[in-house]
C-alpha cells in the first residue's frame, strides 16, 4: 500500500515537472516566432519602399512621354491652322482683286450705257422729226389726216378680229355643248342612283313583324331548306338580317309579294314551317287570292255595267289592284278612266258602255308586265285580241300612248280620260307627299343658318328665297350663306333638276344646287 501511494506521488511530481518544462519550452519558441515576424515585417517594409520608389519613377517617365506626345500633336495642329489661315487670306485677296476688276468693268459699262442712251435720245428726236415729215407727205399724197387713217386701220382690225372671234366662239361653243351633254348625263345618272335606294326601300318591300328572333331560325330551317323552298315557291326574296323582330319580303311584283306575305303569316300562326307545309299553305293562299281577284274583277264589271267579258280578262282586271304606276294604283286609275270615258262618250253621242269597256282595258297589259316581256301596250293588245275584244278597245290601247290615232269617239274619250286621270291633283299622292317633304326640308335647311329671318320655297320648289337680317349678315356673308345652303341641300335632299338659292339683303346673292 505504501508502495502504491509512493508511486502515485512520484507520478504526480513527474507530471508537474513535465508541465513546467513544456511551458518554458513553448515560451521560448514563442519569442523566436515574434522575432522572426519582426524581421519579416522589416523586410516587407523595405520592399514596399523600394516598390514605391520604382512606381513613382515609372509614373514620372510615362507622364513625361505623354506630355511630349501632346506637345507634338499641338504643334502639328497649330501648323495646320496657320496654313489654313494663310490659304484663306490668299483666297480673300484674290476675291477682292476679282471684285475690284468687276467693279471697274461695271463702271465702264455704265459709262457706255449712258453714252448709248444719249445717242438713242438723239435718234428718237430725229425719228420723230422724220415721222412727222413722212406723215405730212402721206397726208398730202392720200388726202387723209392721221385720225382718219387711224379709224380706217381700227375698222380693218375689227373686221379681222370679228371673224377670228366668231371662229373661236363656234369651237368653244361646240366643246361646251359636248361637255354640257356629258355633265347632264352624269347628273341624270346620279339622280337616278340617289332615288333608286329610296324607291326600292319604300315601294318594293314588305316588312313582316315576328314575335322573336328564334322565329328567324325556323323560317331559315335546317341548312336553309325552308327559306330556299319559300323563295323558289313564292318567287320573292326573303331577307333575314340583324333587324330585330322583322323579316323583309322583296319583289317588284306586288301580287307575288302580297301572296308571299299572307303565306308567311299563316305559317307563323301555324308554327309548322317545313317544305311540305309551305307548299300546302301557298296553294291554299294562291287559290284564295285567285278567288278574290276574280271577285274583284266581277264587282268592277258589274259596277261599270259591262255585260260579258272573258274570265281571264276579269282576273287580270282584279289583279290590277296589285299594280302601281308612278305611285298611282292601277285599278283605281282604270276605274277613274272608265267612268270619265263613259261620261265623255255619252256627251259626244257615242256608246258609253263601249267607252267604259275600252277605258277598263286600256291598261290591262300592266297586269302582265312583271311576268312577260314587252310594254304594257303590246301585251294589252295581244291579250285583248286573244279574247276577241272589239276594235275600239284595241285602238284605245294603242291610241292612249300615241301609237295610233283614235278611230272613233269612244277611243278618243279614253285618251282624254287617261290624260285627265293622270294629271288630276292628288292622283299620284305619293309623288305629292314627297314633293311637300322636299319643300319642307329645303326651308328647314335655310332657316337653320344663323342670321336668317325667314325662308320661302317658291316656283314649285325650284327656288328658295332666304330673307336675312341686314344687321347680322353683310354683302360678302350673303354670298357665302347662299353657297353653304346650296351645298347642304345637295348633300341632304333628293330632287330632280336644280334648286336656286336666292339670299336677299341689300343685294341678291345667287347660287345653284346642281
Amino acid at each position: 500500500m505504501e508502495y502504491i501511494i509512493g508511486c502515485v506521488l512520484v507520478a504526480i511530481v513527474t507530471a508537474i515537472i513535465s508541465t513546467i518544462v513544456v511551458r518554458k519550452i513553448d515560451k521560448a519558441k514563442f519569442q523566436v516566432f515574434i522575432e522572426q515576424a519582426k524581421a519579416k515585417a522589416k523586410v516587407i517594409e523595405h520592399e514596399a519602399e523600394v516598390s514605391l520608389k520604382d512606381s513613382q519613377l515609372k509614373a514620372k517617365i510615362d507622364c513625361d512621354r505623354e506630355f511630349k506626345n501632346a506637345r507634338r500633336d499641338y504643334d502639328n495642329m497649330l501648323a495646320k491652322i496657320e496654313k489654313k489661315e494663310r490659304e484663306l487670306n490668299d483666297h480673300l485677296e484674290s476675291e477682292l482683286r476679282i471684285i475690284k476688276s468687276e467693279k471697274e468693268e461695271i463702271i465702264e459699262k455704265n459709262r457706255s450705257i449712258t453714252s448709248l442712251k444719249d445717242s438713242l435720245e438723239k435718234q428718237k428726236k430725229s425719228y420723230a422729226e422724220k415721222t412727222q415729215e413722212a406723215i405730212k407727205i402721206l397726208e398730202n399724197g392720200c388726202g387723209l389726216t392721221v385720225e382718219e387713217a387711224k379709224e380706217l386701220m381700227l375698222e380693218k382690225v375689227k373686221e379681222d378680229s370679228r371673224a377670228q372671234i366668231s371662229s373661236i366662239f363656234r369651237k368653244k361653243y361646240k366643246i361646251a355643248e359636248t361637255n354640257t351633254k356629258n355633265e347632264i348625263n352624269n347628273m341624270l345618272s346620279h339622280a337616278v342612283t340617289r332615288y333608286a335606294g329610296e324607291f326600292a326601300a319604300e315601294r318594293l318591300i314588305n316588312n313582316l313583324p315576328i314575335k322573336d328572333d328564334e322565329t328567324k331560325g325556323k323560317i331559315i330551317g335546317k341548312e336553309g331548306r325552308n327559306i330556299k323552298a319559300l323563295e323558289m315557291l313564292l318567287g320573292v326574296d326573303v331577307i333575314i338580317d340583324d333587324t330585330p323582330n322583322t323579316i323583309t319580303i322583296s319583289s317588284f311584283n306586288l301580287y307575288r309579294r302580297a301572296i308571299a306575305t299572307k303565306t308567311i303569316k299563316v305559317l307563323l300562326e301555324d308554327g309548322r314551317i317545313q317544305p311540305a307545309k309551305i307548299e300546302e299553305v301557298y296553294n291554299k293562299v294562291k287559290i284564295e287570292f285567285d278567288k278574290n281577284i276574280l271577285k274583284e274583277g266581277e264587282d268592277v264589271i258589274l259596277e261599270l255595267g259591262i255585260k260579258t267579258m272573258h274570265t281571264e280578262l276579269i282576273k287580270l282586271v282584279g289583279r290590277l289592284r296589285y299594280r302601281a304606276s308612278y305611285g298611282q294604283n292601277a285599278l283605281a286609275h282604270t276605274l277613274e278612266v272608265s267612268h270619265l270615258a263613259g261620261l265623255l262618250a255619252s256627251q259626244m253621242g257615242g256608246d258609253a258602255i263601249l267607252a267604259r269597256r275600252a277605258g277598263l282595258l286600256h291598261d290591262i297589259g300592266k297586269a302582265l308586265t312583271h311576268e312577260m316581256p314587252g310594254s304594257h301596250v303590246d301585251l294589252g293588245v295581244e291579250i285583248c285580241k286573244r279574247y276577241d275584244e272589239p276594235d275600239t278597245v284595241i285602238n284605245a290601247i294603242y291610241a292612249h300612248h300615241g301609237h295610233e290615232e283614235p278611230i272613233n269617239v269612244e277611243s278618243a274619250a279614253v285618251c282624254a280620260a287617261d290624260a285627265l286621270s293622270a294629271a288630276r291633283p292628288g292622283a299620284r299622292r305619293e309623288v305629292l307627299e314627297s314633293f311637300l317633304k322636299r319643300v319642307e326640308e329645303v326651308e328647314n335647311i335655310s332657316t337653320s343658318k344663323p342670321g336668317v329671318l325667314n325662308a320661302f320655297a317658291i316656283n314649285a320648289g325650284r327656288e328658295v328665297r332666304v330673307i336675312v337680317k341686314a344687321e347680322l349678315v353683310n354683302d360678302d356673308e350673303a354670298v357665302i350663306l347662299a353657297t353653304e345652303i346650296a351645298k347642304e341641300i345637295e348633300e341632304k335632299v333628293q330632287y330632280p333638276g336644280e334648286i336656286k338659292v336666292n339670299v336677299i339683303r341689300e343685294l341678291r346673292a345667287l347660287s345653284y344646287a346642281r
